[in-house]
């Protein structure tokens, strides 16, 4: 893949935004291909949990505007929603981890800007490094994040202090991201921190686990009884299988 690797080792996959000398930025067939690692994650039986991080000095900068704007047409070509998905591939490079059936946990450092936090918000877990930081940065460039980042966002903070960092794009601290939900945890060190996390979740049943994600993220944000029918949908398929087991 261009600028994005996929490391399959034992049953974890690690994919890794690798365009180090621009500190990630993400151009178009960067997104397209994280589009892609994805689809081929979720193919995968034998992995148990995704690991994503950014190669070099940062996680990433944000979409490389410079480089976006020079290929208009190819900017309002990705910009039409799939129809299947419902989704461009703008956003797409970001909801296709939350598609996933494994856990996807960000390993965050250095800079996480704009459709970089929109990418790393879409992770199921985020670690980062105390020197890390974060902007939602597209005010500053007269757009919005629009690569998911209302829906991520809407499920991790209040609406108050998302609209505080959308409308000033001012860079916030991994102390204060982590006061206020943007992340999960700060570490030390954020990969070592994910293959812990990696390994404990490992230790638990794949579709129990894949079942909870499916679970939260349909039922996070809905009414008292559609989410106790999802939850009802989403139990029986594993009675079933545990009482299979059995016999």
């Amino acid at each position: 893949m261009s600028n994005v690797s996929l490391t399959i080792d034992g049953d974890r996959a690690y994919v890794a935004l690798d365009r180090p000398d621009k500190h990630n930025g993400l151009t178009i067939d960067m997104l397209s291909d994280l589009v892609e690692v994805a689809r081929v994650v979720g193919r995968r039986d034998d992995v148990r949990a995704v690991i994503l991080s950014g190669n070099g000095p940062s996680f990433s900068s944000g979409l490389d505007i410079a480089k976006a704007v020079g290929d208009p047409l190819t900017i309002v070509r990705n910009f039409v929603p799939i129809p299947w998905l419902g989704t461009n591939t703008f956003q797409e490079a970001c909801w296709a981890w939350r598609r996933l059936p494994q856990p996807v946990i960000a390993a965050v450092h250095g800079h996480c800007y704009g459709g970089g936090l929109q990418v790393a918000l879409a992770a199921d877990i985020r670690f980062a490094t105390p020197d890390a930081d974060f902007s939602v940065m597209e005010v500053k460039h007269g757009l919005i994040p629009d690569m998911t980042g209302a829906a991520t966002l809407s499920r991790l903070i209040g609406i108050d202090k998302a609209l505080v960092l959308t409308m000033t794009a001012d860079p916030v601290d991994a102390a204060y991201a982590e006061r206020i939900g943007l992340i999960t945890e700060v570490a030390a060190d954020p990969l070592a921190a994910a293959e812990k996390l990696a390994d404990r979740i490992a230790a638990r049943s794949p579709h129990a686990v894949a079942s909870a994600k499916r679970l939260f993220d349909r039922s996070w944000q809905a009414g008292v009884r559609r989410t106790l029918g999802i939850e009802r949908a989403t139990q029986l398929p594993l009675l079933v299988r545990q009482a299979l087991s059995k016999k």
